[in-house]
C-alpha cells in the first residue's frame, strides 16, 4: 500500500513538472519509487523475524527472574543419618496454591498417617490428589502450614535431603536414556548382586539378562526398548532398591491391564510391608490392600473435605463399614 501510494505520488509529480524535468530524472524518480516498495516488504520482514527472535530473549529473561528452588542440602539443619526410621507422616493445616494469586488447591489439610500404613487417596479429577505428592517431595512449596516426616518439618531441611528418602511409582513410567544400571541405582549405592536380586524378585532378570549387556545394556530415550508394563515394573524396581520408607505411588496402574496391575499389587503388600505407602488413585478399589486393613482420605474438588475410610476385605471386594469425618478445608 505505502509502496503503491509512493509510486502514485511519484508519476503524478513527473507529470505536472514534465516541463521542467527531463526524460532522464523521471525515469531514476519512478525506478528508485519501485525499488522502495521492495525495501519496504524487506524491513517489514526484518521487523517481523526480529519480533520471533526476540522471543526466546524475553524467556531468559523470565527464567531468569523465576525463583529458585530451596538448597540442596542446609549444612545448619540436617536430618539424623538414620531419618526417617518410622515413616510416620503428618499434615498440619496444609494450604497450597500453584501459584500466588490463584485459590488454593489444599485448604487447611490436617490428618496424620501412621508408620508402616497403607493409605489411599482418591478423589475426581481436580480434587488434588497429585498436589498431596508435589508437596512431599517440595515441588510446590506449602503456602501454609507444614508437613512433618517422623516429627521433623520437611520444610526446614535441604531438598537433597528430602527428595532422596522419598521414592515414587508415578503413572506414566520414567526410564533416562543410559544404561539400565543407571536407571536402577543413579547414585551407585548398590552392588551388582543387589540389582539383580531386586530385578528377580520383581520377574524381570531374565529380560535384562537378555539385554546386549546385562545390567550395562543400552536403555533408549523414554525407555522405548520397553513395554509400557515392562517400564512400570522397573520404575517398581527402584523404588525397592532405594529401601525408603515412604512410598508414593501416583496412579501406577492406570494404564496397564488388569493381569499387570494385580502383579503390581501384590510386589507393593510383598515387598512394601515395613513401608508407609501412599497410594494416589481415582477409584478406591485402585488403592485397596489386601492383606491389611486399608485407609483411604477422600477428597472432594469443592472445599476439600477429608474422610477416612476404613475397609475389611471380603472375598470379592471390600466391605466399607465406617466413614469418619475428620476435618474440612
Amino acid at each position: 500500500m505505502v509502496g503503491a501510494l509512493t509510486l502514485l505520488v511519484a508519476s503524478g509529480l513527473a507529470l505536472v513538472l514534465s516541463d521542467s524535468l527531463g526524460a532522464a530524472m523521471v525515469g531514476l524518480s519512478i525506478t528508485s519509487t519501485l525499488a522502495l516498495s521492495g525495501n519496504l516488504n524487506w524491513m517489514v520482514s526484518q521487523i517481523s523475524e526480529l519480533e520471533v527472535l526476540m522471543n526466546a530473549v524475553e524467556r531468559v529473561i523470565q527464567y531468569g527472574n523465576t525463583p529458585s528452588e530451596a538448597p540442596a542440602i542446609i549444612e545448619s539443619n540436617r536430618p539424623p543419618p538414620n531419618w526417617p526410621s518410622a515413616g510416620r507422616v503428618e499434615f498440619v493445616n496444609l494450604k497450597l496454591c500453584y501459584r500466588e494469586g490463584l485459590p488454593p488447591v489444599l485448604r487447611g489439610i490436617s490428618c496424620t498417617i501412621l508408620p508402616r500404613e497403607k493409605i489411599g487417596i482418591v478423589g475426581r479429577t481436580g480434587a488434588g490428589k497429585s498436589t498431596f505428592s508435589l508437596a512431599m517431595f517440595r515441588l510446590i512449596e506449602p503456602s501454609g502450614g507444614t508437613i512433618k516426616i517422623d516429627g521433623l518439618d520437611i520444610t526446614q531441611i535441604g531438598l537433597h535431603d528430602l527428595r532422596s528418602q522419598m521414592s515414587i511409582i508415578p503413572q506414566d513410567p520414567v526410564l533416562f536414556e543410559g544404561t539400565m544400571r543407571r536407571n536402577l541405582d543413579p547414585f551407585s549405592t548398590m552392588n551388582d548382586a543387589e540389582l539383580w536380586s531386586v530385578l528377580d524378585r520383581i520377574g524381570m532378570s531374565d529380560t535384562i539378562r537378555h539385554l546386549d549387556g546385562g545390567l550395562d545394556g543400552v536403555v533408549h530415550e523414554s525407555g522405548e526398548n520397553f513395554s509400557l508394563g515392562e517400564r512400570q515394573l522397573l520404575c517398581l524396581a527402584r523404588a525397592m532398591a532405594r529401601r525408603s520408607k515412604i512410598v508414593i505411588m501416583d496412579e501406577a496402574s492406570a494404564s496397564l491391564d488388569f493381569e499387570t496391575d494385580q502383579l503390581i499389587r501384590g510386589f507393593v503388600e510383598r515387598e512394601f510391608v515395613d513401608c508407609t505407602v501412599i497410594t494416589i488413585a481415582h477409584r478406591l478399589r485402585t488403592s485397596y490392600d489386601t492383606t491389611h486393613t486399608a485407609c483411604a482420605l477422600v477428597l472432594s474438588v469443592t472445599g476439600l473435605t477429608l474422610f477416612v475410610v476404613c475397609c475389611v476385605p471380603c472375598r470379592y471386594d471390600y466391605e466399607f463399614h465406617s466413614y469418619y469425618g475428620v476435618g474440612k478445608g
